[in-house]
């Protein structure tokens, strides 16, 4: 499908965010891996994630997170741009994210991914 014909990306209202959805979201690697990128990046082009998968399962994994409110995403030019909407899930549920995020982290035994 060409650029011009792309569905409109739908991002969930904050008071349609659901904690399970939320945590259904957090609960693969990849899905945290690009969570732990933008908790330190705060928005990155969907190409640039260190992730190692496919572009399909790459758009996936994104769609998951945008569905359950987690990131938010917007074409510029023909680039997509993905940033975490933190401040969003704080507001629904405060501190959850920032919570899972250090403990996703010491369970890896790893920093937070640097900014770029």
């Amino acid at each position: 499908m060409p650029r011009s014909q792309r569905r409109a990306l739908t991002h969930p209202d904050v008071d349609e965010f659901d904690l399970l959805d939320v945590l259904h979201a957090l609960s693969d690697p990849t899905r945290m891996t690009i969570v732990r990128t933008l908790h330190a990046d705060p928005e990155r082009a969907c190409g640039t994630f260190p992730v190692d998968v496919a572009p399909s399962t790459l758009t996936h994994h994104f769609r998951v997170l945008r569905e359950a409110g987690v990131i938010r995403q917007r074409e510029d030019g023909n680039r997509r741009w993905t940033a975490l909407r933190l401040d969003d899930l704080d507001a629904r549920f405060p501190g959850v994210l920032d919570a899972l995020v250090t403990a996703y982290e010491r369970q890896l035994g790893a920093p937070s991914p640097q900014p770029q």
